[in-house]
């Protein structure tokens, strides 16, 4: 009897079937790419004002979800799993580049007269105005539409705590004189 290995020698005929499971896997993730991409970089472009800023946080919150794309089933809400990432790559950039500042300029300056001056020329650039808490709950619930509770697993706090913060940046953009706010 002859030994050979079986994935050397099929007989005639035979069918040969491959795992399918991985290829749906990345048909659904590309799905789901093209369906959320431009939300999430529209939302990462509003809360960082910084096209190439949004575009890498966009990747990185694509490739946080695709690494776990096995397990997507457990993941309750990919879509908010997906805004969670993105919104925390921020808020990490931020804290590392504050600490980075902080060790740089010893003391603050005075804020400019005529960079506050255009930063209300538009809504991108009143948003910066805002905290970044306030500006997360603001793009969530008013531009993107989502409910209060949504939004609040996102961010991982109360919808009460999304209603106020919401509330409390309307309130500020108010006050630097934006209509509609």
């Amino acid at each position: 009897m002859l030994l050979a290995h079986p994935w050397t020698v099929r007989a005639e005929g035979e069918v040969v079937r491959f795992p399918t499971e991985r290829v749906e896997g990345r048909a659904q993730f590309d799905t789901f790419f093209e369906e959320q991409r431009e939300r999430l970089f529209k939302a990462l472009y509003f809360v960082t004002g910084n096209k190439e800023d949004a575009e890498e946080l966009t990747q990185e919150a694509f490739l946080r979800l695709w690494e776990r794309w096995d397990e997507i089933d457990r993941i309750e809400d990919p879509t908010g799993y997906l805004f969670r990432c993105g919104l925390n790559g921020f808020r990490m950039r931020r804290r590392r580049a504050m600490t980075a500042l902080r060790k740089l300029i010893p003391a603050a300056e005075a804020p400019d007269g005529f960079v506050e001056a255009e930063m209300r020329a538009d809504v991108r650039q009143l948003l910066l105005g805002l905290t970044p808490r306030q500006r997360a709950a603001l793009v969530l619930i008013d531009l993107l539409g989502y409910p209060s509770e949504q939004a609040a697993r996102i961010l991982r706090v109360r919808p009460s705590t999304v209603r106020a913060l919401a509330t409390q940046g309307r309130r500020a953009l108010r006050a630097e004189g934006a209509r509609d706010a």
